[in-house]
């Protein structure tokens, strides 16, 4: 990759931008780390990362401007996101109070690394979670292929360009797993299991804005 630098530089920067703005993805990892602990996060924070990878490959081999440019396939993909998103927004909105929780707190540790409640995900379906709240979002789609077709020259060898994307899949996980130790600290979750519900409410609305969003968006 010694070529490649100027152009991994470029790649890497707009990730970054990309990855730190708030959208699905730092929700859910939110969500996740309050609700459910540091491992349950870490989790999601994988298959969030693991679905950029998804992205990359239909970027590199092309199918991406074909998503782009297909109005069918884009509203397919758009409105199976909108649909997921809405669906986590829903669960939120019908959390209870977890009177149980917050009268035990986190004295022990045990809850902020991994949850400590019958309601906890399976490291599975917390992977799960992540994975399809990224690999069905229509912008995230757009935004790899924007990437690809603007930043990345077609003369880049495919291996490199695979480079690219493990850099961005892991780049991915750290960041969320950095977000997901910050909101699973157990000073930040003894505060929050007081009225745990009502934040979980509060993003729930959050993601039912967020699946408005996607319904709404076009092709550029």
């Amino acid at each position: 990759m010694n070529g490649y630098w100027i152009e991994f530089t470029q790649v890497a920067v707009a990730h970054l931008l990309a990855v730190a703005s708030p959208g699905p993805d730092f929700a859910i990892i939110v969500k996740q780390s309050l609700s459910h602990g540091r491992s349950t996060a870490r989790w999601t924070a994988v298959g969030v990362g693991t679905a950029i990878l998804l992205h990359v490959g239909y970027s590199v081999l092309g199918l991406g401007l074909a998503i782009k440019s297909s109005p069918t396939v884009f509203a397919a993909v758009k409105y199976a996101g909108a649909a997921y998103i809405a669906w986590l927004g829903v669960q939120s909105l019908r959390a209870q109070p977890r009177q149980a929780e917050a009268a035990r707190g986190t004295t022990q540790g045990e809850p902020e690394a991994g949850g400590g409640g019958a309601n906890t995900p399976s490291p599975r379906a917390a992977f799960a979670t992540g994975f399809f709240t990224n690999a069905l979002n229509p912008k995230v789609t757009l935004f790899f292929v924007s990437l690809f077709a603007l930043i990345v020259s077609p003369a880049t060898p495919r291996i490199v360009q695979v480079a690219y994307g493990v850099w961005m899949a892991v780049a991915t996980i750290g960041w969320f797993a950095l977000v997901a130790t910050v909101f699973a600290h157990e000073g930040v979750r003894r505060k929050f299991l007081g009225y745990g519900h009502w934040i979980d409410r509060g993003l729930g609305v959050v993601f039912l804005g967020f699946a408005v969003s996607l319904v709404v968006a076009t092709v550029s």
